[in-house]
Formats: structure tokens, C-alpha cells, sequence
């Protein structure tokens, strides 16, 4: 160990980001159990998650009132600055249009990305596809694709279909990737597959109910968070309430160098 330390005391490192004050969050985080729901399919405000994880429980919010059902906010984790992107349902235009700028912004700043999803995908339908949701959804995947900064993410429920690559799923290079017990990933939710499924399997001896039944099992089964861990999809289970703390080690550990940000064309 002493032989260790000698080579790496004459390295030529960055030296270490300087941090603010660690404050503790005003909201206890073993209550974290309390604000999320049982049932995945319950809205709750993802905020009441990020009071229990920043450090003073203080958000800084980015345009709180457009794109609601994207949080984006500048926090602190154990006094490092951390730009937070939350899901709070499911990503309109205005959401990915919203998160796009926030990654932008949080590359210039220098500033490390942390992703909390819980995501069922972007909008469909006639009326989002004539507002853009296409291209709008795929500035906010090029945003996180070109991202140079380095990315934390944490899977509080779903994750599912393209949002799962909008809010920085593995093979969007996340430093690290955790999951919460109670996550979910799949390319889509086991009652949206086993209907879809249904629909296009053609003539079959198998009684509807009992094809659907067995698909519903089926993504069960392998779209949860311990069938993923197992197979070392992510960096492993989370308690909740150890999500800050968990979050705080990955940070301290951040001394690579940062290089410029560079884009691609975000117009289509």
C-alpha cells in the first residue's frame, strides 16, 4: 500500500473539486418508505423523493411551470453540486424539450447529472405527434447521449420503452446505475405487452385470457429489479433511504478531468 500511494502521490491528477457544506436534509430519509406508494401505478410528487436525498432539502428548480412531468433542479449531495432530473409521469414535448436544456445547461456548468426514473415512455397519439414529440424526445436523447459529464442513475419504479434511454438508462454510459427494489424495466409494461401481444398472435388454441395471464407473468418475472441485478444489468440493489449516502460515495469518487461539450444537430 505504501508502494501505492508513493506512485499515486506524483501523479499529475486533477485536483479535487471543491465542495460546499454538507447539510443534511430537512426531511428525514428513513421516511423515505412513507412518501412512495405501494402500488407503482399511484402518482406521488417525485419532489417529496428529492426533499429525502439533497443535501438542506433545498431545489433549485429549472422552469417549474413548463414541462411538469420532468423535474429538473439544481441540488447539492453531501455539499457536491448536482443537476437532478426526475421523472414526475410520463415525457410530453414540452418535458423533453425541458430536460434537453437542462442537459445542456448542467454540461456547461460542469455540473454532474443525476437521474431519478420512473418513467412508462414519451407520449403517444395523434395530437402529441403533431406537436413533435418525435423530434422533441430525440433532442432530449441526444442531449444525454452527448453528455460529457459525468451521470448517475437511479430507477425508483419503471423504466420503460425509449424513456428509458431519455432519462439515461445503461447504454447511455451512467457512471453507475442503481436500482430501488420495487423497480421495474422492460421495453414495455406487462398489461400494455400481454394486450399488444394479444392482438397480433394470430389464430391459437390458447384461450385469450390465459395468453395474456401467462405474459403478464412472463414481465413480471424478468422485468424485475432482481432478475436485471442478477445478470449485472446495473451496479445493484438500493435500500431507498441509503440513496443519499449511496449517491454522496459516488460523487466523492468523481476526480476524472471533464472536456468540453460537444452537440450534434438538435434541429430535424
Amino acid at each position: 500500500l505504501q508502494i501505492v500511494r508513493s506512485i499515486i502521490d506524483t501523479l499529475p491528477l486533477e485536483p479535487r473539486l471543491p465542495t460546499h457544506e454538507a447539510l443534511p436534509p430537512r426531511e428525514d430519509p428513513e421516511t423515505l418508505l412513507d412518501v412512495v406508494p405501494a402500488d407503482p401505478r399511484t402518482p406521488y410528487d417525485v419532489r417529496e423523493v428529492l426533499r429525502r436525498v439533497v443535501d438542506d432539502s433545498r431545489l433549485h428548480e429549472f422552469k417549474p411551470l413548463y414541462g411538469d412531468t420532468l423535474v429538473c433542479a439544481f441540488a447539492r449531495i453531501e455539499g457536491h453540486d448536482v443537476a437532478v432530473l426526475a421523472n414526475n409521469g410520463i415525457l410530453f414535448s414540452e418535458s423533453a424539450l425541458k430536460g434537453a436544456h437542462f442537459v445542456e445547461l448542467a454540461n456547461q456548468r460542469g455540473i454532474p447529472l443525476v437521474f431519478l426514473q420512473n418513467i412508462s415512455g414519451f407520449m403517444v397519439g395523434k395530437e402529441s405527434e403533431n406537436r413533435g414529440i418525435a423530434k422533441d424526445g430525440a433532442k432530449l436523447v441526444t442531449a444525454v447521449a452527448s453528455s460529457v459529464v459525468a451521470k448517475y442513475t437511479v430507477v425508483i419504479g419503471g423504466s420503460y420503452g425509449a424513456g428509458n434511454y431519455g432519462m439515461c438508462g445503461r447504454a447511455y454510459d451512467p457512471r453507475f446505475l442503481w436500482m430501488w427494489p420495487n423497480a421495474k424495466i422492460s421495453v414495455m409494461g406487462g398489461e400494455q405487452a400481454a394486450s399488444v401481444l394479444a392482438a397480433v398472435r394470430g389464430d391459437t388454441s390458447e384461450p385469450e385470457d390465459a395468453f395474456k395471464d401467462r405474459v403478464r407473468a412472463e414481465y413480471e418475472a424478468k422485468g424485475s429489479a432482481y432478475y436485471s441485478t442478477a445478470r449485472l444489468w446495473d451496479d445493484g440493489i438500493i435500500d431507498p433511504r441509503d440513496t443519499r449516502r449511496v449517491l454522496a460515495q459516488a460523487l466523492a469518487a468523481d476526480h476524472a478531468p471533464t472536456p468540453a461539450p460537444q452537440y450534434g444537430v438538435f434541429r430535424m
